[in-house]
């Protein structure tokens, strides 16, 4: 099969993909874009990328599936050693004080983009440890990616996957279990998998810490604005927002403020009254 992808049709399926979902493709990334629909086209049993192209065509089964293919789910424990820091040593005990004169027990966390389960089972194991036992903790974990959400649902990873996560915590939290590890029931039943498109409402409301790490790279300036406003309205009062490090909301019109800690930045919803 040679190339399947001119310009008419890189056109028509670069439009599709982000009005389905905010994610962009330039020309750069036209090659990655002409590989997916390649294995998309072998799956669908097709041999014309015109033919594929009517497929899909209000078919949102298959549209999930071609969103679930071009998305990179590149992920780890404890990924990015200064966000964790930041998020032990500076917003829990932030957010606690303000629970504390709210008199609120309860903790709401979003991990939008979560691929195959690591960042918020890495959340779940460090708030377990912080809070206090009282506290009613909720972690949604979101993807665009029904293959990713599996493997995290079962909670078992692979030996070479367990790279980065502390050994006290492995040690607790974690079963071997032949060439691997599966995460325990009092961390597994912490988070909640869930399918999830940045570009619509989550119907997520009063969360304390929003994460979505390495996510708006993979968007416009439009559909990144829309994605941070949206987080905006999922967000509580003085609660928390972390970003990829090698994202920023600089330029971006939003309330969000900056908030620059020993460890890493992260931005903070501030409500002026």
């Amino acid at each position: 099969m040679g190339e399947i992808l001119d310009s008419e049709y890189f056109e028509k399926f670069r439009k599709l993909i982000y009005d389905a979902s905010g994610i962009h493709f330039s020309e750069n990334n036209r090659t990655i874009l002409e590989s997916r629909l390649r294995e998309r086209l072998r799956s669908s049993g097709l041999d014309k990328i015109s033919d594929y192209y009517q497929k899909i065509q209000n078919n949102q089964e298959e549209i999930k599936s071609l969103l679930d293919s071009v998305t990179t789910n590149l992920t780890r424990f404890f990924r990015n050693t200064a966000h964790f820091q930041t998020f032990e040593n500076f917003v829990i005990p932030k957010l606690l004080e303000r629970k504390k004169e709210t008199r609120s027990s309860e903790f709401k966390l979003w991990s939008a983009g979560c691929s195959t389960g690591e960042e918020p089972y890495s959340l779940a194991m460090v708030l377990k440890e912080q809070l206090p036992a009282n506290f009613d903790l909720q972690i949604v974990a979101s993807d665009i990616s029904l293959k990713s959400l599996m493997v995290g649902q079962e909670g078992y990873y692979a030996e070479n996957r367990i790279n980065g996560i502390p050994e006290h915590y492995l040690n607790k939290y974690f079963d071997r279990k032949g060439n691997g590890y599966q995460i325990k029931d009092e961390i597994k039943n912490l988070v909640k998998f869930d399918y999830h498109n940045l570009k619509n409402d989550s119907g997520l409301r009063d969360l304390d810490v929003v994460f979505c790490r390495n996510v708006l790279i993979y968007f416009d300036e439009t559909a990144q604005k829309s994605s941070v406003d949206r987080f905006w309205q999922t967000m509580s009062d003085y609660s928390y927002l972390f970003i990829g490090h090698s994202e920023s909301l600089f330029g971006m019109k939003t309330n969000f403020e900056f908030v620059k800690t020993d460890w890493a930045c992260v931005y903070r919803k501030m409500v002026k009254r």
